[in-house]
């Protein structure tokens, strides 16, 4: 007699990772066909998907409350005024700032283009991850605009809120408000948001700017008019379109060939290439002040507490400080390469023989002193191209010139799964999410290394997920208390990985023995309330673990 296997039920963790994998798909699928109407049919798997994924940064999608938070995640990272555009189309770079002033979002390099009253063109120079990013981005966004339509309008059709009739006479007559009017004017955006009036001031004052007092009244009532337009005329929904030059350059490295070539070309006519090289992932300020900063501004200078002179340094109020040192590094040995490749990512070459490593306790020796090369952090995908094509030879007239890479170190912030905002993660692996593919390595960074910083140090395997925005707390559960016992997420380490053993492991383009160094701090914990990343960032609070680990990487370069 044949055994009946008992198919167990499906977990959540399960679901919300098929989820994924059905975004993912319909998005390739969305991308090649060229165009599709978000709200349509069309643009259903992507809408189903995020409903039942219900991330943790976006709040409760299915609720019938516009979530203000994640509100304010995405529109932070997509052009103002595209919550008034029927057209999005994503574009390569394809000469529009010649004619056009770009639209730079706050929270993203990324140069935007309004065509026109109907029309947002997004340059997309970041590869695959920055599509997804963007086409999630705008689901979110026109899912609660179909929620502010639906609470215009109640069970009616034909009987608008008094409310929203109020708000559309301030929009399109752009009034101006006094201080009485303008609490009046919250009280109505309460009702119509489905939020309490504390609730709608706190976001409202956020996106308040000198010459916009009502920018977020504006946002919301453009949300509303173009989800109201879309349900009543077939003519008037919203469309995405990828231009034929973007789908037929994405994923063949071109921004990334020409940004690795420029770097390439300054440490060559600057008789650089020869010297030790160190690579740095990391942000533009931390390596450089590290090394210039203490020395340039002696005068203000604690031997006891150097953290406090990088948190005045990282003070947007202390802009001529940064200006005082970078004008100091660039007479001892900093080169800033001027990269017009359109990867949105700057890089910094520090000759260090300019410097003097005294403090540093570098070991001297016959060899030349070392070179660093200090890039910007990549998005996603693009960490992949930008260091694949950076190991890669620098070929002039023919002639092939390998790079003498020593060591390649990555840090940046990453979501926490185990602790706090501040924290420090030593990861041991990378773990990319969706595939089978994981990516073990020798870390010449251990937790012993930092755990005298006063800082809580995490050790143990990492996952690179597809898009922060698309975790929930079924998936990074799992992640943790499974057997992975994953200790946090970022987007870059799998490719920047994948890179680095294809180059000194297959091509031979580095050498075998290249040193990896990894190291993140903790920006958000996702699976607390109130410390996702629409919560807010770590301000000042993250100085003390970005130098900490900035230190210990150049210490081990030059001892």
């Amino acid at each position: 007699m044949q055994t009946k296997i008992k198919i167990k039920e499906r977990t959540r963790a399960q679901i919300s990772s098929n989820a994924i994998e059905r975004m993912y798909i319909a998005m390739r699928h969305l991308f090649s066909r060229g165009f599709y109407k978000p709200m349509g049919t069309s643009g259903e798997t992507l809408r189903n998907s995020l409903l039942l994924l219900q991330p943790e940064i976006y709040g409760n999608l299915n609720g019938d409350q516009v979530e203000l938070s994640g509100l304010t995640y995405v529109l932070d990272r997509l052009p103002e005024g595209i919550e008034e555009c029927q057209f999005v189309n994503l574009t390569a770079e394809e000469g529009y700032s010649e004619n056009f002033k770009p639209i730079i979002p706050k929270k993203r390099r990324r140069n935007c283009y309004r065509i026109d009253v109907n029309q947002m063109n997004i340059e997309i120079t970041r590869g695959r991850s920055e599509v997804y990013d963007i086409l999630t981005h705008l689901t979110f966004l026109y899912i609660e605009s179909h929620k502010i339509r639906n609470r215009v309008f109640g069970d009616k059709d034909d009987a608008v809120l008094r409310e929203w009739q109020i708000l559309e006479e301030i929009v399109l007559k752009n009034k101006k408000l006094n201080e009485s009017e303008s609490e009046v004017l919250l009280v109505h955006l309460g009702s119509i948001l489905g939020r309490t009036y504390n609730e709608v001031k706190e976001v409202y004052d956020n996106f308040t700017e000198p010459e916009k007092p009502h920018r977020f009244a504006h946002i919301i009532y453009w949300m509303g008019k173009l989800a109201i337009d879309e349900n009543n005329e077939y003519e008037k929904e919203r469309t995405i379109k990828f231009t034929p030059d973007l789908r037929d350059s994405i994923g063949h490295h071109i921004y990334g060939e020409y940004w690795a070539d420029q770097i390439k070309k300054v440490l060559h006519e600057n008789n650089l290439f020869n010297r030790p090289l160190h690579i740095i992932s990391a942000n533009m300020h931390s390596v450089l002040n590290a090394l210039y900063a203490p020395e340039c501004l002696a005068r203000m200078v604690n031997p006891e507490d150097l953290f406090e002179l990088y948190r005045k340094l990282s003070d947007d109020a202390n802009d001529d400080l940064r200006k005082e040192v970078y004008k100091y590094a660039a007479k001892k040995g900093l080169y800033f390469v001027d990269t017009d490749s359109g990867t949105n990512i700057q890089v910094q070459v520090i000759d260090t023989e300019k410097l003097d490593l005294t403090r540093w306790k570098y070991s001297e020796t016959e060899e030349p002193k070392p070179v660093l090369i200090v890039m910007d952090y990549a998005f996603g995908e693009q960490a992949y191209e930008t260091m694949d094509e950076l190991l890669k030879p620098y070929k002039i007239n023919g002639n092939k010139f390998f790079m003498n890479v020593n060591s390649i170190s990555i840090m940046g912030k990453a979501g926490i799964l185990d602790g706090d905002k501040g924290d420090i993660m030593i990861p041991t692996s990378h773990i990319f999410e969706g595939t089978a593919d994981n990516y073990p390595f020798k870390n010449q960074l251990h937790k012993g290394d930092l755990d005298d910083s006063g800082i809580k140090v995490k050790k143990g395997a990492m996952v690179t997920v597809l898009g922060t925005s698309l975790q929930n707390k079924d998936i990074l559960e799992f992640f943790r208390d499974s057997t992975w016992k994953v200790i946090g997420l970022e987007m870059e380490g799998a490719h920047y990985q994948k890179a680095i053993q294809a180059a000194s492991q297959i091509r031979g383009n580095i050498r075998k023995d290249v040193k990896v160094r990894y190291a993140y701090y903790a920006s958000d914990n996702p699976l607390k309330t109130g410390s996702t990343l629409a919560s807010g960032g770590l301000g000042t609070s993250g100085v003390k673990p970005t130098y900490v680990i900035t230190i210990k990487i150049l210490e081990q370069i030059f001892i």
